[in-house]
């Protein structure tokens, strides 16, 4: 375990102890409102840092009123990607058609942001590692509940006892399992697998997406700026999936080399690549829906509680908003009455937003020669300018204005 040093503030009666499982995007943004509405906050992350880098993400919307509150929204105006268009291929390699990206995402230019992932999340390290307690290497064991509090033991052999506990450790949370039951009952599979690996950009991309697809595969090459280094990404829709392949990487390979042997255009160098890869993430499409959001003492947020897919390019901005929504919800209310609240507030706009996923899964993705047909004309008619309101899913909520304690 690798323990930063506790915050040594002036406070000398803190509203609860709390921890949270998690420290990507929604952890660290809810540690960020629960310490600045009283609460001694510690983190718990079982990599050894925060982890940098990474691939391109958005944040749209209500969101960007959430980062503007947290006092890190222009350090991500400076690190903005301006992905400044996405090009989709036939099947033999021919051009559909050259758009904006929000053309397709329904994103406002010089509004939404689209950032490296790791841009994000050392934003929001930043902001809270002074008044925060982070643990390294370690996650939670096991957790007991009580009327009093949560007694938690990690898996580095200590134990300590808070009286709430988060949930913010991404779609597979351990923390939801342990306390909510097994994530078949929540996880709603979409039909696709994927995978983004690295690669050396040897087509020459520069702030732009090429995409190429196929019925039921599409293959994807990020260029987020001018490097060397580009983002691959493979998606397909699978008959079935080997019984060995998640936490397989020579599997996950294999089932995707197959997958993708005789197609053509850059497949074969992708290809190439991917046999080469050390930093393959492989896993299936899908959304996380529960009927609560709290159990007794402890709740979840992000990912781990209503994942709604990148085919909706809002997971980053749902885990923004339900931080805020979750912290400000436990000012002057008991756990029970805020965890109830914070559901009441954010349900909605969660739903909104999960259900822009067919929209994405028909223009990404098509299964059939007659929906990529259907897709490909569609995209052909679309203006080649950004599109001037954004999806009103993106902005359906209105922040509150919780105050300070």
């Amino acid at each position: 375990m690798t323990r930063t040093e506790q915050p040594t503030g002036s406070r000398t009666a803190p509203r609860g102890r709390v921890l949270i499982s998690g420290a990507s995007i929604a952890g660290p943004a809810l540690a960020f409102w629960l310490n600045r509405y009283g609460y001694a906050v510690t983190v718990v992350e079982k990599a050894a840092a925060i982890r940098s880098g990474g691939y391109p993400i958005d944040v749209r919307g209500t969101a960007l009123h959430v980062v503007e509150k947290m006092g890190i929204l222009p350090r991500l105006r400076d690190a903005h990607i301006d992905l400044r268009r996405i090009t989709f291929l036939e099947e033999n390699g021919d051009e559909v058609t050259s758009l904006h990206p929000h053309a397709v995402t329904g994103g406002v230019a010089g509004r939404d942001l689209e950032v490296r992932r790791g841009d994000l999340t050392d934003a929001l390290y930043t902001a809270v590692r002074d008044d925060v307690e982070f643990l390294f290497n370690d996650s939670i064991d096991t957790l007991h509940t009580s009327e009093d509090g949560v007694e938690v033991v990690f898996q580095s052999g200590g134990s300590r006892t808070f009286d709430l506990v988060f949930g913010a450790d991404g779609m597979h949370s351990r923390t939801r399992e342990m306390v909510f039951g097994p994530e078949d009952r929540f996880h709603r599979d979409l039909g696709y697998c994927f995978a983004i690996f690295t690669m050396r950009n040897t087509l020459g991309l520069s702030h732009e997406t090429v995409m190429w697809n196929s019925p039921g595969r599409a293959a994807a090459v990020y260029a987020v700026g001018d490097d060397d280094e580009v983002h691959a990404f493979l998606n397909f829709a699978p008959s079935e999936l080997p019984p060995d392949i998640f936490g397989n990487p020579e599997s996950q390979r294999k089932l995707l080399v197959s997958t993708f042997a005789d197609a053509g255009w850059e497949i074969p160098g992708i290809l190439k690549a991917l046999r080469a890869s050390d930093d393959i993430f492989f896993d299936t499409v899908g959304q996380i829906h529960m009927p609560l959001w709290s159990n007794g003492r402890v709740a979840v947020l992000g990912d781990a509680a209503y994942a709604p897919s990148f085919l909706t390019g809002q997971g980053t901005s749902l885990a923004l908003v339900g931080s805020y929504m979750l912290a400000g919800s436990l000012v002057g209310r008991d756990h029970a009455a805020g965890f109830a609240a914070y559901e009441r507030a954010t349900r909605d706009f969660v739903t909104l937003n999960q259900n822009l996923v067919g929209e994405g899964g028909a223009t990404l993705f098509p299964t059939t020669q007659q929906a990529l047909e259907q897709r490909n004309e569609r995209l052909r008619k679309l203006t080649a300018m950004p599109v001037a309101e954004p999806r009103p899913a993106h902005s359906a909520l209105v922040l509150p204005d919780f105050g300070d304690l």
